[in-house]
């Protein structure tokens, strides 16, 4: 007697599972610009390396017989692949069937993929489009109801998923309730600019509860989620938000125990940009390309930043530093002279929560003129996150070189230091407890209003100031490593990533605080 009965039963199951929503259901998802869950796995991972779980996980319908009469795919895709030859877990809902909102079989699979990821140490990405959790689940009497009380939470390996592993979510329609909770427990998340809609709640529940009347992309479209921080980047469609998330990972170790990957580097090290010598205006009121000067420091073409049109006065991102990747830190004066928000302060504690996490040398190019001030930042309670940030810092264990660029005042500056930081000065810095403009203005305000000329007066003030706070007397004073030519900055930082190697070596496993969303 063979299995053979039995083995066809399986590979048929196999085949109905891969038939998703059907041939109508696949069409109604091409029809609305998307791809179905198995084409994005497709583009994202190594040709031909995908590894399902779960391949025949179904909600079945049986007769009274035994014999199955219905056979209704798990809406929800989970396994093992690679992106560029390393492991990773691939997860997303299926929209074809239920419109992505879990079935059964569906829901435990999405709360194994995880699991799957921390029990294999393996970066996760998930490809989201789903509405969550629906009333007439819970329409059925009979049978036990919720979860024992001895189940372990279900957002408990969420968290350590996060602290443990790189996690990115790709928005790639509409994504409401549960799915939308899981974009943003992601180190990096991505929407599509045209396809995508992140809610807590739908417009019919909106209108329901407020009475309000409002779209989908009204409610949670790109437009309002690149400014509220819920999602970092925007995507062109989702070939590119997929591109991105291999770019992202391409900076990261697999987990907390590995290292950060290293590279070849065909980027000359002893590259000096003749530009940098005039890339800040001796006019400390007017603005500069920071993003202009990280391009010219870092390897070429090798900055990624995160997040750019949330708390736009702080610059996240990625970047490679003689092939060694680095998280990148800076201020645009082009916002808000480049001051700390309530919004950049979230942004840069979360960012450098996630480079210690996975232990990424941070380089950090400052020009902060202090908190941002006025009613509007005392209502956003800037101050509460701005210490948040500082404390984020002051926490850090990784490597962190500081190139102070140009402005440095304040307590906000302090969130630019961690222990141990290497210090590097260009000679158009300013530092000091307040701004001169403002601080002289604060500090000799009767003097100033004294004068037959207080405008001149003021003027004076401030020029005599401005000459005692050259770097130079800093420099003297051990006060920072290096005085430097902003020409030398990409070879001084290149040596440091070679100094730093063996303290990369033993930076390993879970960190005191790690990143949470």
């Amino acid at each position: 007697m063979s299995w053979e009965q039995e083995v066809k039963e399986i590979e048929r199951r196999r085949y109905l599972a891969q038939q998703q929503g059907g041939k109508e259901g696949i069409a109604k998802q091409h029809a609305r610009g998307r791809m179905t869950i198995r084409e994005r796995i497709g583009v994202l991972l190594d040709k031909g390396s995908f590894q399902e779980h779960g391949r025949a996980t179904a909600s079945p319908v049986y007769d009274d017989n035994g014999e199955l009469i219905e056979y209704v795919p798990a809406n929800y895709v989970v396994g093992f692949g690679q992106v560029d030859k390393r492991r990773i877990v691939a997860a997303g809902e299926d929209f074809t069937l239920k419109g992505g909102s879990p079935n059964a079989a569906g829901l435990r699979k999405s709360v194994y993929a995880e699991h799957l990821a921390v029990q294999y140490k393996t970066p996760l990405v998930r490809m989201l489009e789903g509405g969550g959790g629906s009333v007439k689940g819970g329409a059925k009497k009979g049978g036990t109801v919720g979860e024992p009380v001895f189940t372990e939470p279900r957002f408990k390996i969420i968290a350590d998923a996060m602290g443990t592993v790189p996690v990115a979510s790709a928005a790639l329609g509409a994504v409401a309730g549960f799915p939308a909770g899981r974009l943003v427990a992601s180190h990096f998340s991505v929407m599509t600019e045209h396809t995508a809609q992140v809610l807590i709640g739908g417009p019919a529940l909106v209108t329901r509860a407020l009475g309000v009347k409002m779209t989908k992309e009204e409610l949670g479209g790109a437009a309002v989620h690149l400014r509220s921080g819920i999602v970092d980047n925007l995507a062109a469609d989702e070939h590119d938000a997929l591109a991105q998330i291999r770019r992202f990972l391409s900076y990261l170790p697999s987990n907390v125990w590995q290292r950060t990957p290293r590279y070849p580097n065909e980027d000359p090290v002893q590259r000096m940009e003749q530009a940098l010598l005039e890339a800040v205006p001796r006019d400390s009121n007017s603005g500069f390309d920071m993003r202009a000067i990280i391009h010219m420091i870092v390897d070429k073409e090798s900055f990624f930043e995160i997040g750019e049109f949330y708390g736009p006065s702080q610059i996240c991102g990625f970047a490679t530093l003689a092939g060694q990747p680095v998280g990148i830190l800076a201020n645009d004066c082009m916002h808000y002279a480049g001051a700390m928000t309530a919004e950049a302060a979230q942004k840069y504690r979360r960012f450098v929560e996630m480079c210690d996490t996975f232990h990424l040398p941070v380089v950090n190019f400052v020009d902060q003129p202090g908190f941002m001030i006025g009613p509007e930042s005392e209502r956003a309670g800037t101050i509460r996150y701005g210490m948040a940030a500082v404390a984020a810092a002051a926490q850090a264990t990784v490597p962190w070189a500081v190139i102070q660029v140009h402005k440095g005042f304040g307590v906000a500056t302090a969130a630019h230091y961690a222990p141990g930081a290497y210090v590097l000065a260009w000679p158009s810095v300013e530092s000091g407890a307040l701004p001169i403009e403002g601080g002289v203005a604060v500090a000799f305000h009767r003097e100033i209003g004294a004068a037959a000329d207080p405008d001149a007066k003021r003027a004076e003030l401030e020029d005599r100031l401005r000459e005692a706070r050259s770097p130079f007397p800093r420099a003297e004073s051990f006060a920072v490593h290096e005085l430097i030519d902003p020409r030398e900055t990409r070879p001084v930082l290149c040596d440091w990533t070679e100094w730093i190697q063996p303290s990369l070596d033993t930076l390993t496993g879970p960190t005191q605080f790690p990143i949470r969303p």
